[in-house]
């Protein structure tokens, strides 16, 4: 798939689970016409409307390609068939659900808690590879600051 192109749009239901073997993607709300990003997805990242994809309800969310991507889909029946023959399947899928806990749950602890800069200090210790592939807008969306406020931070690196 190529770059800017989307996964999912928001009010879609998300039939699919996705293993990303190559490129870069986001995640992200759209509120009063602002864009959100709260996730990003890179190579070998297993990517999904976590919430779509488990209830099979529209998708309050969207999945765009920051770069061009290479993706294997696996449709939600059929990974509950295999879930029933292989169990090692099975295992591997509750690491990648207990990963997007974590880093959910991590997001809000830092949102809560973190001044902006900590927040950026911070991602550029745990995942450099963030700032040096995705575009600043969707970085300062990420961290809940506007680009002027990354700007000024970045400016004191």
């Amino acid at each position: 798939m190529n770059k800017n192109e989307f996964l999912l749009t928001q009010g879609n239901v998300c039939r699919h689970l996705y293993f990303l073997e190559k490129g870069a993607l986001r995640g992200f709300y759209n509120l009063d016409g602002k864009e959100i990003t709260h996730w990003f997805g890179f190579e070998k990242d297993f990517v999904t409307s976590f919430h779509s994809f488990i209830t099979g309800e529209a998708a309050v969310e969207n999945i765009q390609l920051i770069e061009g991507c290479t993706l294997w889909a696996i449709a939600k029946e059929t990974l509950t068939e295999l879930f029933n023959q292989h169990h090692d399947i099975e295992r591997l899928v509750r690491i990648a659900y207990e990963k997007y806990y974590i880093r959910l749950e991590e997001r809000y602890v830092n949102a809560q808690f973190k001044a902006a800069k900590e927040r950026y200090e911070e991602l550029i210790q745990q995942a450099p590879h963030i700032v040096e592939r995705v575009p600043l807008g969707f970085i300062a969306s990420y961290l809940g600051i506007s680009q002027e406020t990354l700007s000024r931070i970045r400016s004191r690196f």
